[in-house]
């Protein structure tokens, strides 16, 4: 009963101070009219307008989406780009061999002509927002079935887009907030030529690896570095040898002075995906039964990847972007367990939902529209909870398994025979196989499905079982490494060169052939039991709640008027702020705010796949060489701030109270990795590389001083 009073009188201090300041992702455009003076109140110098403008250059054009996974920063007048070592681990392997293994060494180039292109990459600023409701919305109706609507919605937003005014380099998007009852639109500009600069070893761009991912205190290099290139005009531009570096309207000034608790910290970028607003029984549920379930699945994997990388190192360059894809998840899940646990979010959600309960009764016309939406939404968790847990099992597993993903592709282009897009889908399906086929190994992958069917087949009801795959694990005793071998040996599916080389002389028999290969089979057989048994039902309660998640959303702006809200993260640019500061995120244990060399030193385990530290940094230790970027004999690493981020975040800039690059965002603590569904003041802190180690470690490590020159360093508590 004291444990109830006590969230009691925290949900009544959460309502009667609004939203933290620490929480939410907030939208550039309306800072001035919901932020600005709250931002102020906090320490900064700057105004809204210097965050977001449209007419003059202003922070968010220094703002780049990063190949639609990541957030970069300009941060030189000649384009050059800052992100994270992990946002650009997957082009640094890409380019890596036995010989040149830039993974383990680095990569730096000396002039702009070793810099390397990379196909695909590209970057995305944002020229200007615009809220479009109104248009988005026109006709739409409470009549509307949910196909109805998203129809008359799409043919809306269509031809808002076909209509809106843009240069003819420029593109446009429209997208939904606050499920689906606001729409903005975003105009922008792309640029596709994008060249690696710069890349730490992974001895410092990810020490600390599995270990240390989602934990503090955090001692993590976690940068890489990239160039922009455009055309003679400075415009987008497709790679070309005599492109030039692209001019940005505005890059980042960087502060050498670092920060102190309690100051100002700004995070902008674009963050992937959030849930702050769902019902209990959704949190509920992703406690008890989804993370454990993908946790479970994960650990398998994982063991199995890591045994093959320890002894092979042909393996280890060829899996060590999967792996770290994998481990992160996996790592992430557990924490948010943890937090949701530890900051009784269920419970509180319930007290939330009481409150808002009571006040809907009190109110007849809110009565009448909302008085069952609590009790609907139960009802349809309650209904989604076993077909969450089977779709689950499904995804994790079979997404594991890469003969299936091979099966899929060639189901692709099968399917597209006879189809005008035939053509287009044999290309990408070739170009898709080819970039499995450069990082995958059979055995790897015989020894996950063993692994991992077995826990499929064991960890389900029988019902949820395709005949097919039953049959099949029976003649095998039910063995099912002796599954995995003979079906490996059925198919050609493993073997690269044979695939690859039909691709290119005889796609037609190849298909053919592919409708009776064995593995395809057993694939095919687990897609239609899984459709059979699962997804047509579960899709129809997942619509379901879509449709009360959005009446809900809608109701607790309704309800809650004294409440800001923000949206939840949808991959689209968002500004979040806060204070820098520790935490504690157990009883007796207090962290502080700052890391530092002496600590990674402290870390320091020679040959080490995960601790070990290069030799020269080690040198420029043990003699202080820290150059400008060191403080009282000290060289910065990290720092933590209360800053509300999540995935789309990473390689995000931290700005000071004047606008200033302090810090790279690139994690988040463990604790309070449960921020995307329930953020809590007391654990939630996002982990940013101070940008003074990164300055450091191109410009004393590196030897690339060349690139410091290009950027403009400040000072700016000494005004």
């Amino acid at each position: 009963m004291n444990h109830l009073k006590h969230l009691l009188v925290g949900f009544c201090l959460l309502i009667g101070s609004l939203v933290k300041a620490d929480e939410g992702m907030w939208l550039p455009l309306l800072l001035q009219k919901m932020n600005e003076q709250h931002m102020k109140s906090l320490g900064m110098k700057i105004s809204a307008k210097d965050i977001y403008n449209i007419n003059t250059g202003s922070l968010k054009d220094a703002i780049v989406s990063f190949g639609g996974f990541c957030t970069g920063e300009v941060i030189s007048s000649k384009g050059l780009v800052l992100t994270n070592h992990h946002c650009g681990f997957d082009v640094v392997q890409n380019h890596s061999t036995l010989e040149h293994n830039y993974i383990r060494d680095g990569f730096w180039a000396k002039n702009n002509g070793e810099e390397i292109p990379e196909k695909g990459l590209f970057v995305t600023f944002i020229v200007r927002i615009e809220d479009v409701t109104k248009q988005a919305l026109s006709g739409v109706s409470v009549t509307m079935s949910e196909s109805e609507r998203q129809s008359a919605i799409d043919r809306n937003i269509a031809e808002l887009r076909k209509n809106i005014k843009k240069e003819s380099y420029q593109e446009n998007f429209v997208r939904g907030f606050f499920e689906g009852n606001q729409y903005y639109l975003f105009v922008t500009e792309t640029y596709r030529d994008v060249r690696l600069v710069g890349a730490p070893p992974a001895a410092i761009g990810n020490f600390g690896k599995d270990t240390d991912n989602w934990m503090w205190p955090r001692h993590t290099g976690d940068f890489s570095m990239f160039r922009i290139y455009a055309g003679k005009d400075n415009k987008p531009a497709e790679y070309a040898a005599d492109n030039v570096p692209y001019v940005p309207k505005r890059s980042l000034s960087i502060s050498l002075d670092g920060v102190k608790e309690g100051d100002f910290t700004l995070v902008f970028g674009f963050p992937g995906r959030t849930m702050e607003y769902l019902h209990s029984s959704a949190v509920d549920q992703t406690v008890r039964v989804n993370d454990p379930v993908k946790i479970a699945i994960r650990d398998k994997a994982l063991a199995v990847i890591d045994d093959f990388m320890r002894k092979d190192e042909t393996i280890k360059i060829q899996y060590a972007s999967k792996y770290a894809g994998i481990s992160n998840s996996w790592k992430k899940w557990q924490g948010e367990v943890l937090g949701l646990t530890q900051t009784n979010a269920v419970a509180k959600k319930k007290i939330y939902e009481a409150e808002f309960q009571k006040r809907v009764n009190a109110s007849p016309a809110w009565a009448k529209q909302y008085g069952s939406l609590l009790g609907d939404l139960e009802s349809a968790y309650a209904e989604l909870e076993p077909l969450g847990r089977s779709r689950d099992y499904f995804n994790e597993i079979i997404s594991r398994i890469e003969l299936f993903t091979m099966a899929a592709q060639l189901n692709n282009a099968l399917n597209a025979q006879g189809k005008n897009n035939y053509d287009a889908t044999l290309a990408r399906t070739k170009e898709r196989l080819r970039d499995l086929y450069n990082e995958y190994n059979p055995e790897v992958d015989k020894k996950l499905f063993a692994v991992l069917m077995e826990m499929f087949y064991k960890d389900q009801p029988n019902e949820k079982m395709p005949a097919e795959f039953t049959q099949r694990a029976k003649e095998s005793d039910f063995d099912f490494a002796k599954m995995a071998e003979q079906l490996f040996k059925e198919t050609d599916l493993d073997d690269g060169e044979i695939i690859l080389k039909a691709l290119e002389t005889d796609p037609a028999a190849l298909l053919a052939k592919h409708k009776t290969d064995k593995a395809n089979e057993v694939y095919l057989a687990l897609v239609t039991g899984f459709s059979a048994n699962t997804s047509g039902k579960l899709n129809e309660v997942q619509g379901r709640i879509n449709k009360l998640q959005r009446t809900y959303m809608q109701a607790q702006m309704d309800v809650f008027k004294e409440k800001k809200f923000y949206p939840d993260a949808n991959s689209t640019l968002r500004v979040t702020y806060g204070n820098v500061k520790g935490y504690n995120p157990r009883d007796a244990v207090r962290f502080d705010y700052y890391t530092y060399l002496d600590g990674l030193m402290d870390k320091y385990k020679p040959g080490d796949y995960e601790f070990d530290v290069p030799e020269k940094l080690r040198t420029l230790y043990q003699n202080k060489d820290y150059g400008p970027y060191g403080s009282n004999g000290k060289m910065p690493v990290c720092f933590i701030a209360m800053n509300h981020t999540t995935g789309g975040n990473s390689g995000s800039p931290a700005l000071d109270a004047y606008g200033n690059l302090v810090g790279l965002n690139f994690d988040r603590v463990w604790e309070g990795t449960m921020s995307d569904i329930n953020y809590d003041p007391s654990i939630c802190r996002n982990i940013m590389v101070d940008i003074r180690y990164v300055l450091f470690i191109v410009d004393k490590y590196a030897g690339a001083g060349h690139l410091v020159k290009e950027m403009k360093l400040v000072h700016p508590k000494k005004k």
